[in-house]
C-alpha cells in the first residue's frame, strides 16, 4: 500500500515567490505606539538633514563662550593654564595680558566662523585645527599641571585638554564634508568638458 505526501507546489520559473502578508505597522499595538513612533521618525529624519549645522553651531556656541569668558579677567577657570601654555610657546615674549586678550580674540573669531558657516567655514577650520594644535601642545609643555605624579592618569585640567578630542572629531567631520563638497564642484566642470568634447 503506497502512501501519499503532498508535495509544496513549486512556483514556476520567471515567476516570483508568493510574498507573507503584510502585517500593518502599531496592528494590535494600539495608536499611541504608532504615534509615537511617527514622532520619533520624524525628529530623526530632521536631525539626519541637519546634522552638520547642528555639529558645528553647537562647537561654534562653546567656543564663542569660552572665548567671551576670556575677556573678563577671572572669569575662565581655564584663563592661567592657557596663558602660561602660551607664555612657554612664545617663550615669554610677550605679555600676559596680551596673550589672554589675543586667545580670547581667537575662540571667539572661531565660534562666530563656526556659528556662521558659508565662506568663513574653511579659514575658521584651519584657525580651529591650528588652535587644537596649541591646546593639545599644552600635555607636554605643562606636564606637571596636566599628569598626576608617578601615574599616567590625567589631572583635572588634563582631563580638560584631553576632553577636546570630541571637538576635534567634529570637526573633522565638518571639514571633510566642507572640502569634499569643494574638490567635487571643483571636478564636476571637468567631467562636463570631457563628455562635451568627446
Amino acid at each position: 500500500m503506497r502512501s501519499h505526501t503532498a508535495e509544496p507546489s513549486l512556483a514556476p520559473p520567471g515567476s516570483s515567490a508568493p510574498e507573507p502578508p503584510h502585517h500593518k505597522p502599531g496592528f494590535g499595538h494600539g495608536h499611541p505606539a504608532t504615534a509615537g513612533g511617527r514622532a520619533l521618525q520624524r525628529l530623526a529624519d530632521h536631525v539626519n538633514t541637519r546634522a552638520l549645522v547642528l555639529l558645528r553651531a553647537t562647537v561654534g556656541i562653546v567656543f564663542l563662550g569660552f572665548g567671551l569668558l576670556k575677556l573678563f579677567p577671572s572669569a575662565s577657570p581655564a584663563e592661567q593654564l592657557a596663558v602660561d601654555a602660551a607664555t612657554k610657546m612664545t617663550l615669554g615674549l610677550v605679555p600676559e595680558t596680551v596673550l589672554l586678550l589675543s586667545l580670547a580674540a581667537l575662540e571667539t573669531a572661531i565660534g562666530i566662523g563656526l556659528i556662521a558657516g558659508g565662506r568663513l567655514l574653511r579659514p575658521t577650520l584651519v584657525a580651529f585645527f591650528l588652535h587644537m594644535g596649541g591646546v593639545f601642545s599644552t600635555l607636554l609643555l605643562l606636564p606637571d599641571a596636566m599628569w598626576q605624579p608617578h601615574s599616567p592618569a590625567p589631572t583635572m585640567e588634563g582631563q580638560y585638554v584631553v576632553k577636546n578630542v570630541v571637538l576635534v572629531a567634529v570637526c573633522l567631520v565638518v571639514a571633510a564634508d566642507a572640502w569634499g563638497s569643494g574638490s567635487r564642484s571643483s571636478r564636476r566642470p571637468d567631467r562636463t568638458d570631457r563628455t562635451t568634447s568627446d
